[in-house]
């Protein structure tokens, strides 16, 4: 088949990748405009514009599909079929009718649990044990397409969102060409979402990545495990942020407990801090303009800000 693919992220290459290893065609691909990064904030393209540049595919980076523009350009593509992988940008519904199969999203959730932007980081927060890669026809809804495709895997209690997102970067790949057999082919793969099970993944900010002392300890580590890579949880001492990159949770049942928020000791082991229930041991901390340190290696030269009964904010 002649594909056109829309993505972004490193997610989407192993996706983009696997399909071009394939005997389909990828005739065009779609990715965000380049966008500031990093401490210089200088202009990056998108891992998916790389990929694309080293393998000559034509790429498009519109701001915004929703022009007569790229309805034309697509149009005139001919293509198949159109494959969304974490692509970031709104299809137009013009649009998602113009390829002769539609478009099919791959989304990093067992649909219709965890519709929308961050389905990784929030399967993580709300502690639930599976996740999975769902395809889907695209329709004019949010995440509501018929499913055509599922696959589970399980969340450990180590995994972060980058860790995870990895593991579903090769979830459904194979997946992916099968779905896309049976299209070609004719075949009826499409089930409906069943409503009464829908759940959204709300876009992630930063500020909802700072500790909430009063919860509990082990929320606070799903809460540093969802929000690594981005945007790092953090906390404030000393009227500083403190970014936070890994935590465990203490079941010592010899720990004095006092309010939350304070540090109740300092070890080669971390910084243990009393929640609402439950003791939290910070392992690795960043300050801000430096690299992120076990607490084994700066223990000696930082003791002094994490003194037991420093409130952390």
């Amino acid at each position: 088949m002649k594909i056109i693919f829309a993505g972004t992220s490193k997610f989407a290459v192993s996706y983009l990748n696997y399909i071009i290893k394939s005997d389909h065609q990828v005739i065009a691909i779609f990715t965000q405009p380049d966008r500031p990064a990093g401490r210089g904030q200088k202009l990056t393209a998108s891992p998916v514009k790389i990929f694309a540049q080293n393998k000559n595919i034509p790429f498009f980076q519109p701001d915004s599909l929703n022009s007569k523009q790229y309805e034309e350009i697509i149009a005139n593509l001919n293509a198949d079929i159109m494959i969304v992988v974490a692509y970031g940008l709104i299809i137009p519904v013009n649009i998602l009718n113009i390829p002769y199969l539609g478009c099919i999203n791959v989304h990093a959730s067992l649909l219709p649990r965890w519709r929308g932007a961050a389905p990784i980081q929030r399967a993580i927060l709300a502690g639930d044990k599976k996740t999975g890669i769902t395809l889907i026809q695209m329709n004019e809804g949010l995440d509501t397409g018929n499913i055509l495709y599922q696959i589970e895997c399980d969340i450990s209690s180590q995994d972060t969102s980058l860790t995870l997102s990895d593991k579903l970067s090769q979830l459904g790949l194979k997946g992916l060409i099968s779905t896309l057999f049976k299209l070609s082919n004719n075949i009826n793969c499409s089930i409906k979402q069943d409503k009464k099970l829908v759940t959204y993944a709300k876009k992630i900010n930063k500020k909802e990545a700072k500790l909430n002392w009063m919860l509990s300890a082990e929320t606070l580590d799903r809460c540093v495990r969802a929000y690594n890579p981005w945007p790092i949880s953090f906390f404030y001492i000393k009227n500083k942020l403190i970014k936070v990159w890994k935590v465990n949770v203490l079941n010592d049942m010899s720990i004095r407990y006092t309010n939350p928020g304070e540090i109740i000791n300092i070890t080669h082991k971390g910084i243990q801090v009393n929640t609402s229930i439950g003791i939290l041991n910070l392992i690795c901390i960043q300050f801000e303009g430096k690299k992120p340190m076990l607490i084994k290696d700066l223990i000696n030269s930082h003791y002094e800000w994490f003194i037991p009964g420093s409130q952390l904010q």
